[in-house]
This record gives C-alpha cells, structure tokens and sequence, in this order.
C-alpha cells in the first residue's frame, strides 16, 4: 500500500507539455528590428553582388527584398505592439490577401474604367482604397468575433501594407528593366524612395478605413456602411489623390511661380516634366514636391493619433 510523500517533497515531473501552447506565437520583444536590420544587410549585400557582377540573377531577391521588408517589419511591430489577441491567421491573412486580391482587383478595375481626365488622381484613391477596404471584409466576414477601432486600424494596415508590398515590387520590375548601367540604378533608387514612403501611404489609409468599419462592426459579425464610415473612406481616398497628384501639382506651381505657368495644359500633370527647366524651377518643384508628401503624411499621422487618443484599449 502506497504512503503519500511528506508535506515538501517536490512533485515528479510530467513529460511533455504542462499546459497547452498559447493561442498565437511567442515572439519575442523588438523582433521587428532584428529583421529590419538583417534584412537591411542582406539587400545592401545583394545589391553589391549585382553591381559587381552584372547578373540578373539576384534581381528577383533584390526586388523582393526590397518591396516587402518595409511593410513585413510595420505588420511585425503593429503584430507585437497591439495585435497578439488577433491572431497570427488574421493579420497574415489581410496582409496575403491585401498584396494579391487588392492589387489586383484594382488594377483590373482601373484599366476597364480609367481614362486620362483631371479627375484621374480622384478615381485612382478611390478604386484603389475600396479595393482594399473590400479584400479586409472578404478576409474578416468569417471571424466575427474581430471588432472594434484597435483591430480595425491593424488588421487594415496589413491589408494596406500588403497592398503596398505588391505595388512596390511591380514598380522595381519596372525599374528592372535593365540590370546593367542606370538599370540597377533606377531600381534601388525606386526601391529607396518607396521603402521610406511607404509607411505613411497605403498601409496608413487602410488603416484609418478599417479602424472606421470595424469600430462600427455588429455583434454578429455584420458589416455597416453608415455614414462615418463612408466619410472616412472618402477621406483617405482624398489623402491618396492629394498623395499621387503631389508630383503634378508641385510641376504646375513651379511653372506658375518662374511665369511660365501661362497656357500650360491639363496633361502637364500626365506629362510629368517641363521642357529645359531652369535652376529656380528646379529648385522650386523639389520644394513643392516634398513639402506637399510631408503635408499629406502628417494629415495622416495625426488622423491616426486622434482615433487613438479616443479609445481606451490602446
């Protein structure tokens, strides 16, 4: 007949698992900047391997890496900060989804319905935002118990920052025309100026829409289109148009500024260049057009901050 064990006698051990494992990964504090960091080498080494070589066959490694290290890092920091109740399978759905049924989705839509016009800028925040703000209900309309303004603007921003990862790559495809010379180039120069911009475009707006539509969620899991929501959709489509027109827009008040503004034509923002522009309006569009970019990002930064500050789970 067996005696229980003594009061403090340390209980044996049970091979395997004590508890069953956490509803999503254990991943460890600041693991966004280990991979911005080893990412960010790994593209500068394959970038010298290019130039060095002159083969083409680090170019598909050297666009992706590129197109997507900026947004992986923002939905990994997003991920830890405010979505580990979500679930690694929301986030990384919006995020697949976003890059592929979004970015094509709108491009399909836009070359059935666009046409060079002044509103072409209008037209493209518009498709380009609903396109996605409708990929975020088709991945969310199974997982009902996703709600309110905090999964909304990080659930959205994986919606946007894969949009914006697709996007990017298919710009540096562009760029990629030619690895060799002002080839390679023109695509880490692209892959630059859109890795610093992409953080306050694409996955910003969806952001700002998907936090509106999910504060706003049934209980049941049903969608409402009420006016708030159209509103902010109207909004980030406007800060998309403003974002995409900047370049015109800065040509158009350099030439009117220097006096040659005169009788310039409306496919002067399609044209995108003057012909032999002097130095003042050289200098007068680089102002315009980064002032312009800046102004619009902190519209957004600040329409961001202010959902923020009025909800309490943050």
């Amino acid at each position: 007949m067996s005696h229980p064990p003594p009061p403090g006698t340390p209980k044996a051990r049970i091979p395997g698992p004590q508890q069953p494992p956490p509803p999503y990964p254990r991943i460890g504090a600041g693991l966004w900047r280990r991979c911005l960091g080893g990412g960010l080498a790994l593209w500068a080494l394959t970038a010298w391997i290019t130039y060095e070589t002159r083969n083409s066959t680090p170019l598909p490694t050297l666009i992706l890496l590129g197109s997507f290290l900026v947004p992986v890092v923002f939905v990994l920091w997003a991920y830890e900060r405010h979505g580990r109740d979500l679930g690694v399978s929301a986030i990384l759905g919006c995020f697949l989804a976003g890059g592929a049924l979004g970015a094509l989705g709108a491009s399909l839509t836009e070359s059935y319905l666009l046409r060079p016009s002044p509103g072409t800028f209008v037209c493209v925040g518009l498709i380009e935002e609903a396109a996605k703000l409708a990929t975020l209900v088709f991945v969310l309309h199974r997982l009902p118990y996703l709600r309110g303004l905090r999964a909304g603007l990080v659930l959205g921003a994986a919606v946007g920052f894969g949009f914006a990862a697709l996007e990017s790559a298919g710009y540096a495809f562009d760029a990629a025309a030619s690895a060799r010379g002002a080839g390679l180039r023109s695509l880490l120069e692209t892959e630059v100026l859109r890795g610093v911009l992409v953080p306050f475009g694409h996955g910003l707006w969806t952001a700002i829409a998907g936090g509106a539509l999910l504060a706003r969620r049934r209980l049941s899991g049903g969608f409402r289109v009420t006016a708030p929501v159209l509103g902010t959709c109207l909004g980030v489509s406007l800060l998309h148009a403003l974002w995409d027109s900047t370049h015109g827009l800065a040509l158009w008040m350099a030439a009117r500024l220097t006096g040659t503004g005169t009788g310039l034509h409306r496919g002067l923002f399609t044209l995108g260049y003057l012909a032999r522009p002097s130095t003042a309006q050289e200098h007068l569009f680089t102002l315009f057009s980064v002032g312009g970019l800046a102004l619009v990002a902190l519209a957004g930064v600040g329409w961001v901050r202010t959902l923020t500050r009025r909800d309490t789970s943050w």
